[in-house]
């Protein structure tokens, strides 16, 4: 572990190595792709779901995703959502992800699949992004920049890294623009982080950079859909994953979809998908 990880930065690479954490994200919340997804009916499959968000994403930037394009995944998970870009696309893209549990089954799924020679993944904190300036014309990220205390300093990396008129396109967990002090201390306190970022502040952010609004759209009823879906099915499988999950993790993970889902249901949460561009 670098030693110049932030202290959030730390502990969330700690959680996600964990074989706990890593048994239940793969087996549970999507298996190749571990973020929120777009729901068209309420028990709709959680991995159809998050792949709609690749697609629904992805649709965006069409005209940008060519065999030449070089994407960077900032918070790559799994590595699912560079797989489906390069396997519609025929681009490279880089993965960096701070967890080398999971950077090991993104490697190995590249492998089955004949996508190692396009896809690169390396063990990297997107607070201090291991690439030269403007290498890439997309940097994405999904569900990863919350876990990030210094936001501001994602972004002044994610702005070095793109070449000119490259394009930002990502999802994150955020509070509401409105939110009122204090109510989202159960949420904060399960994933040891003192804010999200909002809507607000990532449009503020954007305009100090310099960037070109391309689309922002709001989908905060999905986050209360998609956290819903998973406490549903983790209790379905309560069972099966026994020897793989502990009992203990479990019982905390039901506990937080909790905070996370009366959050959301109470209007103090959300999500969606913001799209800029690097002038």
């Amino acid at each position: 572990m670098s030693d110049s990880y932030s202290s959030v930065v730390k502990t969330a690479q700690e959680y996600y190595d964990s074989d706990d954490a890593d048994n239940f994200y793969y087996h549970v919340w999507g298996g190749e792709d571990i973020h929120v997804g777009l729901y068209e009916i309420p028990d709709e499959d959680i991995a159809n779901a998050s792949q709609r968000t690749v697609a629904t994403m992805a649709a965006q930037c069409a005209p940008t995703l060519t065999p030449q394009t070089k994407i960077i995944d900032l918070g790559s998970g799994y590595g699912g959502s560079a797989r489906w870009l390069t396997k519609k696309h025929n681009c490279h893209a880089m993965c960096l992800n701070l967890s080398e549990t999971q950077n090991r089954r993104n490697r190995l799924m590249n492998d089955d699949q004949g996508l190692a020679d396009r896809i690169e993944v390396v063990e990297g904190n997107f607070e201090e992004i291991p690439a030269d300036d403007q290498q890439f014309d997309l940097a994405w990220s999904q569900d990863a920049i919350l876990h990030s205390g210094r936001r501001e300093k994602v972004l002044d990396e994610v702005n070095r890294v793109l070449k000119p008129g490259g394009e930002f396109i990502f999802t994150d967990p955020m509070q509401a623009d409105d939110v009122p002090e204090g109510v989202l201390e159960p949420v904060l306190n399960r994933i040891h982080l003192n804010s999200l970022g909002s809507f607000e502040f990532y449009r503020q952010q954007a305009l100090r950079l310099g960037w070109e609004e391309v689309a922002v759209t709001d989908h905060s009823p999905q986050l209360v859909n998609h956290y819903t879906r998973v406490r549903q099915e983790l209790a379905k499988r309560r069972e099966e994953l026994v020897g793989k999950v502990s009992e203990d993790y479990i019982d905390r993970m039901v506990q937080g979809l909790g905070h996370w889902i009366d959050a959301g249901r109470n209007g103090h949460l959300a999500w969606g998908i913001m799209h800029f561009r690097k002038k």
